[in-house]
């Protein structure tokens, strides 16, 4: 979330203008993007695949049905949508980066699945959506990199039918004792080499590390949702709340 003053927020731990958190975060996913899947399989031991079929389970996606997969990255979320919608649904797969849309979507035509999904670049805080268009809208490990988290929930508020609902998938804090400090020594001491070994970026994934524990915990997050008028909002922790996938509803 933003600081107490409007023109700086948090990169990291570190505090910058509003303006240059916007550019930093754009260069770490400029320079992440050609080894995002290498190392998201490396750094979860391959069960991020897991918690994104959790995750989409809890979507209860239909064929017909539209989806917002914001913050869609290399497309993960999107292929596994874009086959639950048919091809009389469709996909939006949108992202703020580039880079990683581009990455995306060269990936879903290698699968053969590109019909039903569309490409959009976008900001969440301010999505070129028209208001009641989608049912279901999802975000998996992109709202930390968010400056306005508020905003972005608002917005995904507003671009979702009457009935629809809200999937954030994203990292939180550990709820299981003795786990937070041997994952803050994974995060800030192994991690980082990790990034330098296979991707050469060990900057990226300290900053990584970092926004995680600058993002909100569960129970922030679930208030956060409530305040831009979601209802019914639970969370479900997995891997004793490294992660966690919250849900809301806007009825």
């Amino acid at each position: 979330m933003k600081s107490s003053d409007s023109d700086t927020t948090h990169f990291g731990f570190e505090s910058v203008a509003v303006d240059e958190k916007v550019r930093r975060v754009g260069g770490v996913f400029d320079s992440v993007a050609q080894s995002y899947d290498v190392m998201n399989d490396v750094m979860s031991l391959g069960v991020h695949r897991l918690w994104k079929r959790v995750a989409i389970d809890l979507c209860a996606v239909r064929p017909g049905h539209r989806v917002l997969d914001m913050a869609a990255g290399t497309g993960d979320l999107s292929l596994r949508l874009a086959k639950l919608v048919g091809e009389k649904g469709e996909v939006i797969a949108s992202d703020i980066n580039a880079s990683m849309l581009n990455v995306g979507r060269d990936r879903l035509v290698d699968e053969g699945v590109i019909g039903n999904i569309r490409f959009v670049q976008a900001n969440a805080e301010s999505l070129p959506f028209a208001d009641n268009s989608f049912h279901c809208a999802t975000m998996a490990f992109g709202l930390r990199n968010v400056t306005d988290k508020s905003a972005a929930l608002a917005a995904l508020f507003a671009a979702l039918k009457p009935g629809g609902r809200l999937m954030v998938l994203e990292f939180s804090k550990p709820v299981v004792p003795g786990l937070a400090k041997v994952y803050d020594f994974y995060s800030f001491n192994i991690l980082p080499k990790m990034g330098k070994l296979i991707a050469d970026d060990e900057d990226s994934y300290r900053y990584l590390a970092e926004s995680i524990r600058m993002h909100p915990d569960q129970g922030t997050l679930k208030s956060m949702m409530e305040e831009v008028g979601f209802e019914r909002c639970d969370y479900h922790n997995l891997a004793g709340g490294i992660v966690t996938i919250h849900r809301g509803f806007k009825l």
